[in-house]
Order: structure tokens, then C-alpha cells, then sequence
């Protein structure tokens, strides 16, 4: 949902496309000047049933070299932040575990540490516990990049061997079964090993994960929003059939690390609303707003930018202008800027009105 030529939105009862009928009054004349008269977010809906690929999505400066250099690959010079909102229970991998965490796993799981080889493993287990900043970082890129260079056909020994292993335990627990999970899905392929390198996380629904450029990580199954900057840059390495751009991914990398848990994001009340959350991540292009209304109505005053407003569960009105838009599941919505808008539920019924909102300011 958006103006990306990937896959630009129409107005329904005209097949014109969105992009076409922009102007500043719609975008907010503020919005309009800086995002060059067009919509800077791009919102989609994923249903997930088997892993998306290790990823990673470039900063404003390293889009630009690669659409420069690769455009047959990287067709766009914007960077990628995203946030993705849970819809149903979803599994994701994000960002590089403490490395504490990372050590342990090494240990714990010896194929790892076999597909890592000794030059990185045997320095990180010895050292990198004592380092921080820079160092910290410089060892954690050194056993990411041994393994994603690792030769394919050592490292598929080395995961076949390892889902050996584990199927013939009888009692697994979480990690141990994602392994198995992800091997019969990719069989033998490197971005396994990646759960032990990268938190693995569970939302429940409404809970969020924010993605700054240059983060790895592979959302692994559920439903969510997602909303991003317009852009359609993906650096892959691993669990894909796709290109797998890995020097680019090794280089492009923070190599921040940290738990789990300090990545998950709950929302925020909006403006003293009981049935509005607000998620706001620390970029200018987008946020999003989750509203949860069961035989009930909120009023919204004009946001000063554009939205895109998304029904994900139930049937209610939107009452725009002194118009009344019956709204269902699927349905979606282009709001223009400052325009007041009221939703209501429709009466009697046993499931919640939900919508999802992507605006910007």
C-alpha cells in the first residue's frame, strides 16, 4: 500500500494510481517539500508460513552506491527502516545476541562452531567477553563473516549433522526446535546457524519490532503490518533461493548486540486514548497507529500528513466529512492530510473493529 512502482496503489473506483492524485494539500505541505510531493512510507500486510531470508536493508548512503553499481539488483536509492506490528502470534530473528549468548552457543552446539571454523571461533571464545565498542564488534564481524563465507558444502554437512543430532533427542527446547524447523525449510543452508547468532524473539499480537538500516534479521512466521520507508532494498545472505549479496552484507552490518527482550516495543496510549496505540519509531517517514473499538466509536482530529488506513478484523464505519464509508476486513483507506475522521464499530457484533494507520508528519 503506497506509491512504490513495485507495486503502486489505485483508487478503487477510478484504477487511477494513488501516486496521481497527490498533491500538497493531501500530503501536507510539510511533508510534501520534504519527501519531493510524494508518500515517504510504504505499508504492507505479510502472512508468513515459512522463514523469510537473513536480511538486512542499506542507510541512505549505501542505497545510493548499491542502485549505482548494482541497479539491476537495488532499483531504488532510499534507505529501509521498518517496523512490523503483530497480527497473530509471530517469530522473528533480530539483531546479534550478547555475546556471552553467542559464546555459550559456540560451545553448546559444535557443528556451529565447526561451520564458524577455529581462526574466528577460538578468538571470540577466548576474548571477546572482555571487549567492548569497536573491539566487541570487530569479533562478532569476524565468526558472522567466517560462516557466512563459509564453503556451502562443508556448512550443509555441518547443519545435516546438527538436525541429526537433534531430531534424536527427546526433549528440545525452543532453539533446538527452530533449528530442525529452519533445516526443513532450507535444507543444509547456512542461515540456520544464524538463530544461534541472532536473538530469536515471539510477539504476541500487538507488539512491535523497530529496524534501523544496516540491523540483520528474518521474520519467521505469523501475520503483521509492516510499514517502511518507499524503498525496496533487501540485502540478503542466507535462507533464500535468491541472490545473496554476503560481502555487502558483512560490510553494511552495526554489529550492535544485545538481549532480546530490549527489542520488543509495546506501543503507547494516543493522546489518553483507551482504544488507540501509538507506535513511534525514531525516523521521519512513518508511524503507526493501532485502533480497537468493540460497539464503540473514537474521533481522530486531522493529522497534519498523509495516511493509509488498513482494516484487519472486524466491520465498522469510518464517518469522513459527513460521509459514511462502510469498512471491512481488507478494506483500505487513503486519509489526506489535516482531514478529522470518526470510527465506529458496527453495533452487536462479537468481533473487535481493528485498524492500522500509517501516517506521517
Amino acid at each position: 500500500m503506497g506509491t512504490h512502482p513495485n507495486a503502486p496503489s489505485r483508487i478503487f473506483a477510478t484504477s487511477e494510481p494513488l501516486k496521481a492524485t497527490l498533491n500538497a494539500k493531501l500530503l501536507g505541505t510539510g511533508v510534501a517539500a520534504r519527501f519531493a510531493g510524494d508518500l515517504p512510507f510504504l505499508f504492507k500486510v505479510l502472512s508468513i508460513g515459512k522463514a523469510l531470508s537473513i536480511q538486512a536493508h542499506p542507510d541512505k548512503a549505501l542505497a545510493q552506491r548499491l542502485m549505482r553499481e548494482r541497479p539491476d539488483l537495488y532499483k531504488d536509492a532510499n534507505h529501509k527502516p521498518e517496523m512490523a506490528v503483530a497480527l497473530t502470534p509471530f517469530e522473528a530473528l533480530i539483531g546479534f545476541r550478547s555475546i556471552p549468548e553467542i559464546q555459550e552457543n559456540l560451545r553448546a552446539f559444535p557443528e556451529f562452531a565447526a561451520a564458524v571454523g577455529s581462526a574466528a571461533a577460538e578468538p571470540f571464545l577466548a576474548t571477546a567477553h572482555l571487549a567492548s565498542g569497536q573491539d566487541a564488534k570487530a569479533h562478532l564481524k569476524a565468526v558472522f563473516s567466517a560462516l557466512m563465507n563459509s564453503d556451502p558444502t562443508i556448512t550443509a554437512a555441518h547443519v545435516k549433522s546438527l538436525a541429526a543430532r537433534l531430531n534424536a533427542l527427546e526433549q528440545r527446547n525452543p532453539v533446538q526446535e527452530l533449528l530442525i524447523r529452519l533445516d526443513s525449510e532450507f535444507p543444509g543452508d547456512v542461515g540456520v546457524f544464524c538463530a544461534l547468532l541472532l536473538n530469536y524473539l515471539k510477539l504476541n499480537e500487538g507488539e512491535a519490532i523497530f529496524l534501523a538500516a544496516n540491523e540483520p534479521h528474518a521474520y519467521l512466521s505469523g501475520d503483521c503490518v509492516e510499514c517502511m520507508a518507499a524503498s525496496d532494498n533487501v540485502v540478503r545472505s542466507g535462507l533464500t533461493p535468491k541472490f545473496k549479496d554476503v560481502k555487502t552484507l558483512v560490510n553494511m552490518l552495526t554489529y550492535n548486540h544485545g538481549p532480546a527482550y530490549l527489542q520488543i516495543l509495546k506501543g503507547d496510549p494516543y493522546k489518553g486514548s483507551s482504544s488507540s496505540v501509538l507506535y513511534d519509531p525514531p525516523i521521519e517517514e512513518f508511524s503507526i497507529l493501532r485502533t480497537s473499538l468493540k460497539n464503540g466509536s473514537e474521533k481522530f482530529a486531522g493529522i497534519d500528513g498523509p495516511s493509509i488506513l488498513i482494516v484487519t478484523s472486524g466491520k465498522g464505519t469510518l464517518l469522513v466529512g459527513g460521509d459514511a464509508l462502510q469498512a471491512g476486513l481488507g478494506y483500505v483507506f487513503f486519509i489526506g492530510a489535516g482531514v478529522p475522521v470518526e470510527l465506529r464499530s458496527a453495533e452487536g457484533s462479537d468481533e473487535a473493529f481493528t485498524v492500522y494507520r500509517a501516517f506521517c508528519v
